[in-house]
């Protein structure tokens, strides 16, 4: 095994600095991962563009990262499902309150995991394709299945028998909205989802059997003639601005839950440094205003709406279900997709910073990812 290096963030809205770390040691029921990929999300780029604002539980410095896929190299105390050698992917926890933000973190050549939240890839699986799942389809079931959002039945996830409801999913294009519609079709939920024009044949292929233009100002309404007089499971709100139509679709269709995956307003908006500005301003004003009504707007009406952290599933029975009951079989059968499709934005660890910065401009139906040069891509 060789030394471990990281792109480390040594201080709130720095750039991202490689350099050498701690060679991390699996605890009782982890694994130690030679990390082959790594995918970026827009909570790496929201947690350097904030700051302490959200999570201020970090003490600097620290290394970003949740998407991981690699190779088992050791593994900790209590593990029997999973041997050295093995070709897994991972949900990397170490942003994540109470956990280690340097050992734990995606960023770096090595890195424990919970092998809870990790699950065996088949040989035909590329490492790059794979790194994009980890983040997206755990929030995805968070905001689906834990009992304070969605609430839905998880119980036969995968061999579910149909069912009559529906589960309304605005922004089905977006990494958790595309694996959102997966997860709800396994476990026999009807979908109805929301993506721009181009988008709308793939989120077919994903189960969904009703897409419609987010663009279209009439889309709320068109969704509502769709699900007529159907049962109404739940809504999630993906994209950044979705709460207030889904909050008008689950007036109109009956529903009791809106579970929210991103903010009112785009955290981008603000200038990455120190200390306050106008736009900063602004935005947090515009964020406390909306978060405000909507709570307002959804108790009044008996609508409840909450925002979802998708590393709850790791304390909770959904965690198992999703990572181990579930997406182990379905990554074999290729009846879960890779979703989204993966593109490679770089090559080592110095790659990161460039990819997070492009994330930033807007990334449509696809995932950044970084490979490292441990072995040859995808072996």
């Amino acid at each position: 095994m060789s030394d471990n290096s990281a792109a480390w963030i040594d201080s709130p809205y720095a750039d991202l600095t490689v350099r050498a770390a701690p060679m991390p040691k699996p605890g009782v029921g982890q694994l130690l991962l030679e990390v082959r990929a790594v995918a970026v999300n827009p909570l790496d780029a929201i947690i350097q563009s904030n700051g302490t604002v959200m999570y201020g539980w970090l003490r600097y410095p620290v290394v970003l990262g949740e998407d991981v896929a690699g190779v088992v190299v050791e593994t900790g105390a209590g593990v029997d499902d999973f041997a050295v050698g093995d070709r897994v992917v991972a949900y990397a926890m170490g942003l994540e309150k109470g956990r280690d933000a340097v050992s734990e973190s995606g960023f770096q050549a090595y890195v424990a995991v919970d092998a809870s939240l990790a699950a065996v890839l088949p040989a035909a699986i590329a490492f790059e394709e794979a790194a994009v799942l980890p983040l997206a389809i755990s929030t995805a079931a968070a905001g689906l299945f834990e009992k304070d959002q969605l609430g839905l039945d998880y119980s036969r996830l995968g061999d579910a028998a149909p069912r009559d409801e529906v589960v309304v999913i605005w922004g089905g294009a977006t990494a958790v909205g595309g694996n959102a519609i997966q997860l709800a079709r396994a476990a026999g939920y009807r979908v109805v989802t929301t993506a721009s024009a181009k988008n709308h044949e793939r989120m077919r292929r994903l189960g969904a059997e009703a897409v419609f233009d987010y663009h279209d100002p009439d889309a709320a309404n068109r969704i509502i003639d769709e699900v007529g007089g159907s049962a109404v499971a739940g809504v999630l709100a993906v994209a950044t601005g979705s709460a207030e139509p889904c909050l008008r679709i689950a007036r109109a269709t009956g529903a009791t839950q809106i579970a929210m995956a991103s903010p009112p307003v785009s955290f981008y908006d603000q200038p990455r440094r120190r200390g306050l500005s106008l736009a900063r301003i602004r935005l947090f004003l515009k964020l406390g205003t909306r978060t405000a009504l909507l709570q307002v707007r959804s108790r009044t009406r008996g609508i409840g709406a909450s925002f979802i952290w998708g590393s709850a599933i790791a304390t909770s029975p959904v965690g198992p279900a999703v990572w181990g009951g579930y997406l182990p079989a379905a990554l074999a059968s290729g009846s879960h997709h890779l979703y989204p499709e993966a593109h490679i934005a770089g090559h080592g660890l110095p790659a990161i910073q460039g990819a997070i910065d492009t994330l930033r401009h807007g990334v449509s139906a696809r995932k950044l990812v970084v490979t490292l040069d441990h072995a040859p891509t995808g072996s």
